[in-house]
């Protein structure tokens, strides 16, 4: 078989990045027949489907390990340019990494990560969301190049590192615990307040009902995808739900919630899985990864 072409990588990791092949011409200033032309090309070449025709475009199985390399090609040729270049030239294309990382994370402690990052870098980030317990398939899929997953068996190809635990506690407005909780978490309790949940790939409130009652339970959900909504909701009275500690501190410190399970707590295990690659990107962002979690998860 011929080699590989990397133009025609960099062409696929367009497509599914920008989600179609019209925004991936825009990017690589082309028309949309030329991209379509480069990806077919690419499929001729290996034999498979690449991509999968849809909205968003996404990438097939066969196509997963060709999108990882093409990204840690970008990555490495950039990096050896800068190299070549020295300090003194600049004028080079930023370097776009592409990071997926659960909404509490997001909202607590990743922001500090970006803000550690050496400027001298001249990184550009792609910030994707989703639970912490699908992040990981976004990485073995080849559209991100790091997670943040409760994932601790290594993607192929990745290396995996222990970060810490996010500890949650269950808050509820004081009005809403009185009118349900007052004779503490009973399955019967629990069954019939209301609940509130991020999104349907959520199941960290479920978790917490069957191991306090033992039982399944289904109780009446607000799904709430947004995380300073899902908070304002607990403060308001609509549901009772789990809240990161670092958010429910101050709830209760100004006795706008209250913990309904004293003594109570969920850990969950974070990690950090990233590309197997040695780059001085990947490094420094891991660096500033460990420091930060290390500084504010349990």
């Amino acid at each position: 078989m011929e080699g590989l072409d990397s133009t025609q990588l960099r062409t696929l990791a367009a497509v599914v990045s920008e989600g179609s092949f019209e925004a991936a011409a825009r990017l690589l200033h082309l028309t949309p027949s030329a991209v379509s032309q480069r990806v077919k090309a690419l499929e001729e070449t290996v034999g498979q489907v690449l991509v999968r025709r849809a909205r968003p475009c996404v990438a097939t199985a066969a196509g997963a390990p060709l999108l990882r390399l093409a990204g840690q090609l970008v990555l490495l040729e950039r990096e050896a340019l800068a190299d070549a270049r020295g300090p003194l030239t600049g004028g080079g294309a930023r370097t776009r990494l592409a990071v997926v990382v659960n909404a509490d994370s997001l909202a607590t402690w990743f922001p500090a990560v970006l803000a550690r990052l050496p400027r001298s870098l001249d990184l550009s980030f792609d910030i994707r969301q989703d639970d912490q317990d699908h992040t990981a398939e976004l990485l073995r899929d080849g559209v991100v190049t790091a997670a943040v997953t409760a994932q601790r068996e290594a993607v192929q190809g990745c290396r995996v590192r222990r970060l810490g635990a996010m500890r949650y506690r269950a808050l509820a407005a004081p009005a809403l615990a009185a009118a349900h909780f007052a004779d503490g978490l009973t399955p019967e309790a629990l069954a019939a307040a209301p609940l509130l949940v991020f999104d349907r790939k959520d199941r960290t409130q479920h978790r917490f009902l069957r191991t306090v009652t033992g039982r399944e339970l289904d109780p009446p959900v607000h799904y709430v995808p947004s995380v300073p909504a899902f908070s304002e909701a607990i403060r308001l009275g609509v549901g009772w739900s789990l809240v990161p500690e670092q958010i429910a501190d101050d709830d209760l410190a100004t006795g706008r919630c209250v913990d309904i399970a004293p003594g109570r707590h969920v850990d969950i295990p974070l990690y950090w899985q990233h590309w197997r690659l040695e780059s001085e990107v990947l490094n420094a962002l891991t660096t500033a990864v460990r420091e930060v979690a290390a500084e504010t998860l349990r």
